[in-house]
């Protein structure tokens, strides 16, 4: 399909029209659904192999997807017991994990609903959608932006914009699933991440409020070292914020992941106070995705540039709150390049 054009991908139970539209710019190519404003393909000129996760048909998507290459959202990651306080009230959420925690924006969250186009050019799109007051137990009718474009030097800019008109909260992310070389598995892919702490987790991943040293410990990776890790027989689960400031600021570098086999690299830009990195380790999809390729556990790893996970019941965090007349605008780059 031609670079700035856009075609039907599938239908919703709705019957809502699916869009998938194609960018190119920047040694780049990208294939943008418009349901879950997905990221579905991901290539580099030179590198055969898709650099992210993806599947083939709307229906694998919604019933296998495990949020690939998506918007997450209202809140993106986790919500402990599904609750939270603002202004005095306290607000309860959807349970959709487990049936004790709030995942990514709930069962019917904005990266599971269709958004629409607002603009389109062979190198950008920009897609929108309003999470309803209620919804989810969210309050406030919030507006939502999600601009992808394909800028000079492999940069994947990935913007994101939202303002409300109720006092709420709000945290997006990109949940790209990347693979830099095409193998079956990423856990010699090395990685280095900018930061001097990690958030201590419990059993169900949920912050307990305290943030741990990486300094000597399997977290630290301050200098490039593959993903690999065993301890006591097992590959080290990774599915943690990495804390990289304590509030939104300027954009700036604050990880870098590469495959010695493919010789592709990936840098991370952000303005986000925290990045997700996740492993893969639940990987279990149980069709082929693109490019007959199996998805199955480490088969691909998450680079979530955002606030820290469960913010709202955290007030040493940086802030998820957004309020009437704010307008919350996330920036993070993705700029790929092969040696």
């Amino acid at each position: 399909m031609i670079a700035g054009e856009r075609e039907v991908f599938g239908h919703t139970s709705k019957g809502e029209a699916v869009h998938r539209v194609t960018l190119s710019g920047g040694g780049l190519t990208a294939k943008v659904l418009t349901w879950g404003s997905v990221i579905q393909d991901l290539r580099l000129e030179g590198h055969d192999a898709p650099l992210v996760l993806g599947l083939n048909t709307l229906d694998d998507y919604l019933r296998y997807s495990p949020y690939f290459g998506a918007t997450p959202g209202r809140v993106a990651n986790r919500i402990s017991a599904g609750s939270f306080p603002l202004d005095g009230v306290e607000y309860q959420l959807e349970l959709n994990e487990n049936g004790l925690g709030h995942l990514h924006g709930g069962s019917d969250g904005i990266a599971r609903r269709n958004w629409t186009i607002v603009d389109l050019s062979a190198d950008r799109v920009v897609l929108s959608i309003i999470d309803a007051d209620g919804r989810g137990g969210y309050p406030g009718n919030c507006t939502i932006t999600a601009t992808y474009q394909l800028r000079q030097d492999g940069v994947l800019s990935v913007v994101y914009q939202a303002s409300t008109d109720k006092t709420t909260i709000c945290n997006l992310c990109q949940h790209s699933y990347f693979n830099l070389d095409g193998n079956d598995t990423i856990l010699d892919h090395q990685i280095m991440l900018a930061a001097d702490h990690y958030l201590q987790v419990d059993d169900m991943l949920m912050p307990t409020g305290s943030l741990i040293p990486v300094a000597g410990t399997d977290f630290d990776f301050h200098q490039m070292r593959p993903i690999r890790r065993q301890v006591g027989g097992q590959q080290l689960r990774y599915d943690h914020n990495f804390c990289l400031s304590t509030e939104r600021v300027q954009k700036r570098s604050v990880a870098l992941a590469r495959s010695l086999h493919s010789g592709v690299t990936l840098e991370v830009r952000t303005t986000e106070p925290g990045v997700q990195f996740y492993a893969g380790d639940k990987l279990n999809v149980p069709i082929s995705g693109i490019g007959g390729r199996p998805y199955d556990a480490f088969s691909g790893f998450c680079l979530e540039t955002q606030v820290w996970p469960d913010a709202a019941n955290h007030p040493r965090f940086p802030t998820a709150v957004l309020r009437p007349g704010e307008t919350l605008r996330q920036e993070t780059d993705y700029v790929f390049s092969r040696s």
